[in-house]
């Protein structure tokens, strides 16, 4: 192995950027042991799970923003099959777990109403404009993206913004979470879940032969492609069915691990709130801070908090699979500026206070929602996808690539 710069190696054409990957090594080495020392083990290996979570995002360059964006610009729907496929095989995992556990674990179900509605629609609108959805956010920052940084930045604003008006629209027109395992049961919470996927899936087809005559399978393949397993696995761009595995046994174990599915968008409530309790806000004026786990969260360490974890993990994992891959900060090497600036603003505003009206986003709401079998889930889908279509729209007038 011979040196081919200060900050990389190289051997047989594979490069890694050294710097990042020690930086992401030992970044998740003291943050592991902090975990370790001060809190319960159960809670490192969260981090360690989402520090894996972090690597197949990137990897699987599995974004939901650019799938439903291909899907409608381009009638590709390669992304959008890979998303369906990721939540039937979750729903299938997660939902006897969740249907024959006796109360330890909770699972993400969510009231359908206002809130959800007009939540879940500034969150797509919101996704496109910032250029990611919470977790593309995440995994896209920590692999170096600074007009990412941006719109996780005001993600955070948004999101304590949202904490601070959602006891407002949680008292307009709405009904109590559903659960279609308490109306139908496992199998048919499943079934009629999978029904759905299906139909989505021929919907798909159908607008992508329409257009192209014929369909892309790659999301089906298996194989590491030409430069094999190994080298795809750590350095490669991974076929959809690797990350498709990941993410649904990522999901299970956060379950399983954690009594409740995997969340993104609540630890940036709870670092908004805490950097403004740093600057002396008393956030207990705030009728969201006073609920029961919002009040434990912000007098806790973030150590202790299963999201704020996790996300930690993700991005350290994230930087450390780019850095594997000789690709830290290739997607935005220069600072973002005018419309594409403002588009980072005001999507990472709109997916803030969208994330908190319609309680999460395409994790935590969509991915984990389906996954538990809720109804919100759907209603969120549907309307975040309206969303998102104002959104492809509104993206050439700030210079960005549709």
């Amino acid at each position: 192995m011979q040196q081919a710069s200060s900050s990389s190696i190289t051997s047989g054409g594979w490069r890694v950027d050294r710097f990042v990957v020690g930086v992401a090594i030992v970044g998740l080495l003291l943050l592991g042991g902090l975990i370790w020392l001060e809190t319960a083990p159960f809670l490192l290996v969260l981090f360690a799970i989402g520090a894996l979570l972090g690597v197949a995002l990137y990897h699987g360059a599995f974004g939901f923003t650019a799938g439903w964006r291909n899907l409608v610009v381009k009638h590709r729907g390669g992304g959008m099959r890979a998303q369906l496929l990721l939540f039937g095989l979750t729903a299938v995992l997660m939902v006897p777990i969740l249907g024959s556990d006796q109360g330890d674990l909770i699972g993400a179900v969510a009231p359908v109403g206002t809130s959800l509605v007009v939540g879940s629609f500034m969150f797509g609108l919101g996704m496109q404009l910032g250029g990611g959805c919470g977790s593309g956010t995440l995994f896209t920052v920590g692999a170096g993206n600074l007009r990412m940084a941006v719109t996780l930045l005001f993600f955070i604003v948004g999101a304590v913004l949202g904490s601070l008006h959602l006891p407002w629209w949680l008292d307009q027109p709405g009904f109590d979470p559903v659960s279609l395992i308490d109306g139908l049961g496992i199998a048919g919470a499943i079934g009629i879940q999978l029904v759905a996927l299906a139909g989505l899936w021929v919907w798909v087809d159908r607008r992508e032969r329409r257009t192209h005559g014929h369909i892309e399978r790659s999301e089906l393949r298996l194989t590491g492609g030409e430069h094999g397993v190994l080298r795809t696995l750590v350095s490669g761009r991974w076929p959809f069915a690797w990350a498709i595995l990941a993410l649904a046994l990522g999901n299970v174990m956060t379950l399983v691990v954690g009594g409740s599915p995997w969340g993104i968008t609540f630890a940036f409530n709870l670092w908004g709130a805490k950097a403004l309790q740093a600057v002396g806000v008393d956030m207990s004026q705030f009728e969201f801070w006073t609920w029961d786990y919002p009040a434990m969260a912000l007098k806790d360490s973030v150590l202790v908090n299963i999201t704020s974890v996790m996300n930690f993990g993700l991005l350290l994992g994230a930087m450390l699979a780019a850095g594997l891959a000789n690709r830290f900060n290739e997607a935005s090497r220069k600072r973002p500026e005018g419309r594409p600036f403002l588009a980072a603003v005001i999507g990472g505003l709109l997916l803030g206070y969208g994330a908190r009206l319609g309680f999460g986003c395409n994790i935590g709401a969509l991915f984990s929602g389906i996954g538990s079998a809720s109804l919100h889930a759907w209603i969120w889908f549907v309307s975040a996808f309206l969303g998102s279509l104002i959104g492809i729209r509104l993206r050439p007038w700030f210079r960005l690539p549709n």
